[in-house]
């Protein structure tokens, strides 16, 4: 198996990644559901760690620094500059933001490394649906310095339409002109299904069926 398949395997394993019929946020009927809420130990957060830096080193992206966005991207940034440094040799900063600014202390919103002008900074996100988080994040970080994001990484792109016919991806791209790099895609988890990586055949024509409704 190559990287993506392991990966689209684990989340299985792990319980992220189930098929059934979900009632989506969107209101849409979908059949198959990502959960990354599911990730709960330890094990599962090291592996997770070393497919984000997997991802990042098979995509060349350039980086000084992780980001986690409070607060799902809190362990995923740390996990993969573990996995980086353990897997590559790559010493890369991370740092990740406060809810809440500290106003005692040194105070701040941001914790771990402090950014600097030039500093390449790739986001570490689980998901993005609607691009909200980051809307939040970049002024936040933009107001630290004058960082050059070059990338966010996340684990499922979904390549399904938001409100117009773009995907949540392409409106990050178009919008902020990020570029992203998902783990997997949708498209790779239903050829994981069709070469019995990962079970859920009789599910394969509604994949297709939804994907061909809603997906980009």
């Amino acid at each position: 198996m190559n990287y993506k398949e392991s990966f689209i395997k684990f989340m299985v394993d792990s319980g992220v990644l189930t098929f059934g019929e979900f009632t989506l946020k969107s209101g849409r009927k979908a059949p198959y559901f990502v959960n990354t809420g599911n990730y709960n130990t330890g094990a599962q957060l090291a592996k997770l760690g070393e497919y984000y830096a997997e991802c990042i080193k098979s995509n060349n992206i350039p980086v000084d620094t992780l980001f986690g966005p409070a607060y799902k991207g809190i362990p995923l940034a740390t996990a993969c500059s573990i996995a980086l440094y353990k897997n590559y040799g790559m010493e890369v900063n991370y740092s990740f933001d406060r809810k809440e600014a500290k106003d005692h202390g040194e105070g701040g919103i941001i914790v771990g490394k402090k950014f600097s002008d030039g500093e390449k900074v790739v986001i570490i996100e689980d998901v993005i649906t609607a691009g909200t988080a980051i809307r939040q994040v970049l002024p936040i970080l933009k107001a630290q310095a004058d960082v050059d994001i070059t990338g966010l990484v996340i684990s499922v792109d979904r390549m399904e339409k938001g409100k117009g016919e773009l995907s949540a991806v392409q409106e990050v791209k178009n919008e902020f002109g990020i570029n992203v790099y998902p783990i997997v895609t949708m498209a790779d988890i239903i050829e994981a299904i069709k070469n019995e990586i990962i079970p859920g055949k009789e599910y394969l024509d509604k994949m297709l069926e939804y994907r061909k409704t809603y997906g980009v």
